[in-house]
């Protein structure tokens, strides 16, 4: 599954499970999440993070794609970087000599602490920018997990050695591998459906495409309703039937490009969580259900880990979905997620059509 979707994007969130643990849950059902965790944080490494998407988790083997990435941030530091390094000359040299010296190590440790140096010289504001421009630029990476905190620590004490030794592509050999790796992902997709996957440049991904496609890579294609041309992986096949079931993550993959969610599905995902109360159409943290090969309803759900209870506050149908079947599904897979997440319980609010069938279903 790693293989074929490349990126589990990260988020702080917590009010169900953390954004990453979810597209493998997705997708493969129940599993242990210490199995994530061991291979993002535990030798032989199998994942790293990066800023793949957004800050994401990928395969280790995809390290040296992004390498050109590393490189231009080395080059191109942001505003508060270059403040640093203008006002507090060698600063960031020595945020980075305290992690080979400490590491692995957060930010909050340099928060207060004096230096050698007379005077008070660590902020954590200026050590965590520092921090951060030195994880972009790939001279630190991270080691592993203080609850949502990151520890950092230098990539040869992190990263498997015959990754660290892998030969550095081409700029642009790397970033057809990376449009390869989004095409296998997304199976069709038009130009902007793939240069957001990675988050690449417009200029740079039409060039890249155009050299895909006329060395046999990926194939042009029309898709009815859809406005802009098409790529297609050469690989993609139709499956006969799709039995698919599902609760996604308003950060998975097949559905945080939300242009190309509404061309797949008609439906307008939204994410409420900074929205005030009041004016929230479908709830705080909502996730769109998966049926078949459509996006059948959403629900708004909420982990109660003191009571022990999965709560659904609020349930909608989606384009005329019938509300009965819906119902009994969406049911039974939050009864999976439930256990998956040791809540014995799961309860469903007043709000939205389809809450009055869910109870029924729930109760059932």
């Amino acid at each position: 599954m790693l293989r074929q979707v490349a990126v589990f994007q990260m988020d702080s969130v917590n009010v169900l499970v953390r954004s990453h643990y979810l597209p493998l849950y997705s997708r493969v059902g129940p599993y242990p999440p210490s199995l994530l965790e061991r291979a993002a944080y535990r030798a032989p490494r199998e994942l790293f993070e990066y800023w793949g998407h957004e800050a994401s988790l990928l395969p280790v083997s995809m390290q040296p794609l992004f390498r050109w990435r590393m490189e231009r941030a080395a080059n191109e530091a942001r505003g508060s970087v270059r403040r640093i390094q203008r006002e507090r000359p060698g600063y960031v040299e020595a945020v980075l000599a305290e992690v080979r010296a400490r590491g692995p190590i957060g930010a909050g440790e340099l928060d207060g602490e004096r230096s050698r140096r007379s005077g008070s010289w660590w902020d954590w504001h200026d050590a965590k920018r520092a921090l951060e421009f030195l994880f972009r630029s790939g001279q630190v990476t991270t080691s592993g997990r203080r609850g949502f905190e990151r520890l950092y620590d230098l990539p040869e004490r992190v990263l498997p050695a015959a990754v660290l030794a892998a030969p550095t592509p081409a700029e642009a050999d790397a970033q057809r591998a990376l449009l390869l790796a989004a095409a296998r992902a997304q199976g069709v997709a038009t130009e902007r459906d793939l240069r957001d996957y990675f988050r690449l440049g417009v200029a740079e991904t039409r060039a890249r495409l155009a050299e895909l496609v006329a060395a046999g890579d990926l194939a042009t294609a029309t898709v009815e309703g859809w406005r802009d041309p098409a790529y297609l992986d050469p690989g993609a096949r139709v499956p006969r039937r799709l039995a698919a079931r599902a609760l996604l993550s308003p950060f998975d993959s097949l559905v945080w490009e939300r242009p190309r969610c509404e061309r797949l599905f008609g439906m307008q995902v939204r994410l409420e969580i900074y929205v005030p109360a009041g004016r929230r159409v479908h709830g705080y943290y909502v996730l769109p259900f998966l049926l078949g090969d459509r996006l059948a309803a959403r629900v708004d759900l909420k982990a109660d880990r003191r009571a022990g209870v999965l709560r659904a506050p609020a349930a909608w149908t989606h384009d005329g979905e019938r509300s009965e079947a819906v119902a009994g599904e969406l049911a039974a897979e939050l009864r999976l997620m439930a256990a998956w997440l040791g809540l014995p319980e799961v309860d469903a609010g007043g709000r939205g059509d389809l809450a009055p069938h869910l109870r029924a279903a729930l109760a059932a």
